[in-house]
């Protein structure tokens, strides 16, 4: 999440009275993330996140984002639910972008995950992905193998200026993935973004997942790979084994991994690493002036996929089979 666009007091004023949510007593813009402009609304009735769309976002996207939370929610999973304005759409326009308001989350996000986290999330994940399995809409990830050339490309020579040589590692990183990328793996609606800002804990209980905007259909052992990217790795860019083995077993306590994705799993965590350094590298090099936000480290990445460029086993990152 973040801020990009500032919005006149008196047009979300309103937007939110469209909505028939009460009156607006207060907004707070949210800084973390990178990709939408996200505010959280306190209303005489409840407290909501107001989301504008920017760039990276395709509007004709938005049907299967606000359709998925919808399916999943009443599947039982626990995700924001999107608020329907007064003319029966869950889609408007603000500040000259698609808008949307969806119901507000209780708990906190976790910025140090400890093994019992990751266990939580593990399972919470492959929850999602049955709860997805007859999602009726398909979406293709928009930031997948044939994407990162673009992306490298378009941080051109910028990348040498954040670390010496970043770009022809990055230009060697791609080109093994074009030519071995995993294939026929199963696959279905996954998250793509679950970081530990996108997941929230009451005590240490998972308590609800958000941020659905780079959810697509792909394959369920890519989702996972992103979170043992995102939740364990120290500060140090060191992996933390407890922390993968624990994932990985409250993953498969609610879905076994076949072999094929036990046998991928080095090639996916290596390419989720290059698929978030890429997309931080392009972030970093172009934060709009005046943003309100805080652009992501790419070297994390950078670090991780050196990390996983020496695995050649899914039992390095915690698998016990």
């Amino acid at each position: 999440m973040a801020v990009y666009t500032e919005v006149p007091d008196d047009e979300m004023a309103a937007f939110v009275a469209s909505y028939g949510i009460g009156d607006l007593l207060a907004v707070k813009g949210i800084a973390e993330g990178v990709s939408n402009s996200n505010f959280l609304l306190h209303t005489s009735k409840a407290f909501y996140i107001l989301t504008l769309y920017e760039e990276r976002v395709d509007i004709a996207d938005l049907p299967f984002f606000i359709g998925l939370m919808e399916h999943l929610a009443a599947r039982g999973l626990i995700c924001p639910q999107p608020v329907k304005a007064l003319n029966g759409s869950a889609v408007g326009r603000l500040a000259g972008r698609p808008a949307a308001i969806v119901t507000f989350l209780d708990g906190l996000s976790v910025r140090r995950p400890n093994a019992t986290h990751c266990a939580e999330l593990g399972r919470g994940l492959a929850l999602l992905h049955q709860a997805g399995a007859d999602f009726p809409m398909e979406r293709a990830n928009s930031l997948s193998v044939p994407d990162w050339r673009p992306l490298a490309e378009r941080a051109g020579t910028g990348a040498d200026s954040v670390s010496p040589g970043l770009a022809n590692r990055i230009m060697t990183e791609i080109d093994i993935h074009e030519r071995s990328w995993p294939q026929d793996l199963p696959r279905g609606v996954i998250h793509a973004d679950l970081f530990p800002n996108n997941v929230f804990f009451i005590k240490d209980r998972l308590s609800g997942l958000i941020d659905f905007y780079f959810a697509c259909t792909d394959a369920f052992a890519y989702d996972l790979a992103i979170c043992l990217n995102s939740w364990c790795f120290e500060a140090d860019a060191s992996f933390n084994l407890t922390k993968g083995q624990a994932m990985l077993a409250g993953y498969e306590s609610v879905r076994r991994l076949e072999e094929a994705e036990v046998s991928a799993l080095p090639a996916l965590c290596r390419g989720s690493a290059l698929r978030f350094l890429l997309t931080r590298l392009v972030d970093w090099l172009n934060v709009p002036p005046g943003a309100f936000v805080k652009p992501l480290d790419p070297l994390e990445y950078d670090r991780k996929l050196a990390f996983h460029q020496r695995v050649s086993d899914a039992r390095e990152y915690g698998l016990r089979r």
